[in-house]
């Protein structure tokens, strides 16, 4: 079973993409951006953004019946190897003594240069019903 979970925010419907694909027994979440889920503008911090980031992810799990908990694998990427230590500080708070399979990536930039950080993370999507 494939289902799509698309948002009407940017840049998945800009671009036309969806936010997740729930394919047994995974979620694969695109690519997340620090954006203010209110009001669509990127902080300039990026532990604001890298939370914005989490809580956007953790709302799309909820869409697939999954959550931060059966996160199995986070790549992250930042603009600046400087944000790598309060990047992995935030993400280890948001996951809350979770700890997914994890890649780090400093890359020369974002789409746009406000943004400082992306998440895509894979999680399971069945382990809560099953009891696992």
């Amino acid at each position: 079973m494939r289902r799509e979970i698309v948002t009407s925010s940017s840049p998945e419907a800009e671009f036309g993409f969806a936010r997740a694909i729930v394919q047994d027994p995974f979620v694969f979440v695109s690519c997340v951006y620090g954006y203010d889920p209110f009001s669509m503008e990127i902080p300039e911090d990026v532990v604001q953004q890298t939370c914005n980031v989490w809580d956007s992810i953790s709302a799309t799990l909820q869409q697939a019946d999954s959550g931060l908990e059966e996160v199995v694998k986070a790549r992250i990427f930042i603009t600046d190897p400087a944000y790598g230590e309060p990047v992995l500080t935030t993400c280890a708070r948001m996951m809350e003594g979770h700890r997914p399979a994890s890649t780090l990536l400093v890359v020369p930039a974002l789409m746009r240069p406000e943004m400082k950080v992306g998440i895509e993370a894979t999680a399971m999507w069945q382990l809560a019903r099953r009891g696992i």
